[in-house]
């Protein structure tokens, strides 16, 4: 059983986020030596628009693309390729979970501003008399 069956079930009907999804793994196992083209012709079939298999196309092209820079640049077999790119976890950041500092932080330079702060000042001031003035 090919990587990409191993994965994915049959499908009768597919959205365009599904499309991409499964035109990406299409690409990382055609990468990988396993072809699998009709599949690929039935995603394209099923998209609707021309905006929507555009995607599918960019997608299989990212998943081939992100295959081969990761077999270049490691010593991994095609099955933690795979595991890597296809069955990877997302990772989903909390807000309040955000770096705010030090080496993993944001830089300096996008930290708030007192600029952009209202400041607290006192409608009347303008018209009190100056502090030379007052006694």
């Amino acid at each position: 059983m090919s990587l990409y069956h191993a994965e994915y079930d049959e499908w009768d009907a597919l959205d365009k986020d599904e499309a991409t999804e499964r035109a990406y793994a299409i690409g990382v196992a055609e990468r990988l030596g396993e072809y699998n083209r009709e599949e690929l012709e039935a995603i394209y079939d099923e998209m609707a628009t021309n905006y929507n298999r555009s995607m599918v196309e960019l997608a299989y092209r990212e998943g081939r693309q992100e295959a081969r820079a990761a077999v270049e640049s490691t010593d991994a077999d095609g099955d933690a390729v795979w595991a890597d790119l296809v069955e990877g976890e997302t990772i989903l950041v909390d807000p309040d979970d955000r770096p705010t500092g030090g080496r993993d932080g944001l830089p300096s330079a996008l930290d708030p501003t007192e600029l952009l702060d209202r400041q607290d000042v006192d409608s009347t001031e303008a018209l009190d008399l100056p502090d030379f003035l007052d006694r």
